[in-house]
Parts: C-alpha cells; sequence; structure tokens
C-alpha cells in the first residue's frame, strides 16, 4: 500500500563494518537502494523512520517516498532488515526501487473474524493455518490485510485461499487449495486404564490325608504267594 511518507536518504561513499558502526553512532543506519534497472546505491538513513514504518499496518508492505541527495523522490519498498538481537536495533536495511505502472509479487496477512458454528453448536476447535498469501497486483492497489469470515464453518468445514475475494488487479499466486482456517473435532480423551487386578492370595496347599512317601524310601515287597 502506498502511503505519503517521504524518508530522507545520505548516499555513502565507502562501506564495511568501520563505516557502519560509525554510521550507527551518529544515529543512522547503513543501507542499499536497488531495483528498476538503476545501478545500486549505498545509503544511510534514520533507523526511527524505518522502524516507524515496518510497525505500521502495512508494514514492509508499505511503499513510501525516497529522497535522495537532493535527488527526485523515488517509491520504494522494504524488503530486506537486520536488527541487532541483544539490543533490538537495526543494523541495516534494503530498500527496492518500484516501478508503479508494473505488477508485484507481495504476502498479505489474512486474519479470521466470528465464531464458528461447529464450535459454538459441535464443541470443535478452530485451527487457523495460514495467517498470510501471496498475491499478484499493482503498487497501488497492495491490500493491508485479508478478513475472512469463519462464522458459519461447522466441523469439517474450512475456508481456502481460493475463496478469498480479491479486487482491481489483484491475482492470486498462493494455491487455491490452501487451507486459511478449519474446525476440527476435539480429539476424545484418552480413556481410563483398565484396573489392574491386585494380586489374590495364594490359596493354601491341600494336604492329602495319608503320610507322603518319602523320596527315595524302599518300595514293600510283594506279598509271596503260597
Amino acid at each position: 500500500m502506498r502511503k505519503d511518507i517521504t524518508v530522507a536518504a545520505e548516499p555513502r561513499e565507502s562501506r564495511g563494518k568501520n563505516e557502519a558502526r560509525r554510521l550507527r553512532a551518529q544515529g543512522k543506519t547503513p543501507g542499499v537502494v536497488y531495483g528498476t534497472n538503476e545501478a545500486p546505491v549505498a545509503v544511510a538513513v534514520s533507523p526511527k523512520e524505518v522502524v516507524r514504518i515496518l510497525r505500521s499496518g502495512t508494514g514492509h508492505n508499505t511503499i513510501f517516498n525516497l529522497q535522495l541527495d537532493g535527488r527526485e523522490p523515488q517509491p520504494v519498498m522494504i524488503v530486506d532488515w537486520q536488527n541487532d538481537p541483544l539490543r533490538n536495533t537495526l543494523l541495516h536495511v534494503d530498500l527496492k526501487r518500484i516501478d508503479l505502472s508494473l505488477h508485484i509479487s507481495v504476502r498479505i496477512p489474512v486474519h479470521t473474524t466470528g465464531e464458528p458454528k461447529g464450535v459454538k453448536l459441535q464443541g470443535g476447535l478452530l485451527e487457523v493455518v495460514t495467517r498470510d498469501i501471496e498475491i499478484d497486483c499493482l503498487p497501488d492497489e497492495i491490500p493491508e490485510q485479508f478478513i475472512v469470515n469463519v462464522g458459519e464453518l461447522m466441523i469439517g468445514g474450512s475456508i481456502r485461499a481460493g475463496e478469498i475475494p480479491l479486487s482491481g488487479s489483484m491475482k492470486l499466486v498462493s494455491s487455491a487449495d490452501q487451507v486459511i482456517a478449519h474446525v476440527v473435532a476435539l480429539k476424545a480423551e484418552a480413556a481410563p486404564a483398565e484396573a489392574v487386578a491386585e494380586p489374590t492370595a495364594a490359596e493354601p496347599e491341600v494336604i492329602k490325608k495319608g503320610k507322603k512317601e518319602e523320596e527315595g524310601a524302599p518300595e514293600p515287597e510283594a506279598k509271596k504267594k503260597k
């Protein structure tokens, strides 16, 4: 989305880590501008202005004007940036010149609204599978976001990327079958483990009447025939 924002930039004559440290000490961030068949230009910009754009509703899809060294402002987009993982400060930024007459591909956030019937009436669970889709459109027609209503979804129902309404020059680049959100049944709770039967007390040994023959005792002699 194009915004009426102008960011000033200064050309950099030298590059390297030492130059980058010097710029950051002065409260500036090193960057580079490229695109539209023009030579890349090393620049220095205000990190506060770049971060403000990144944190806006349109984020890195924002098209704004870059004012470089008194030249005619050029529309640009932020295509890459690096942050210090400890201080969370902007270390470097890549800016791309934009030809407003040519289509570009961008990723647009997708948000859901409404409470699905499958959740209210059937006790299901809404799962958001995809949070952005890729489209192709003219720079001036980049939307800030897409909002899809999931209120009619029942268990087993879904909304796919191909169902998101597009307008103007927008064309879907992501797969039309890509699931945005669906309602699924809750998994059945695990059945309680069967009670393990407690071992029963050993039955008492039945003692037979009569004297038990001792092991190895001689057998009685057979009666003699008369």
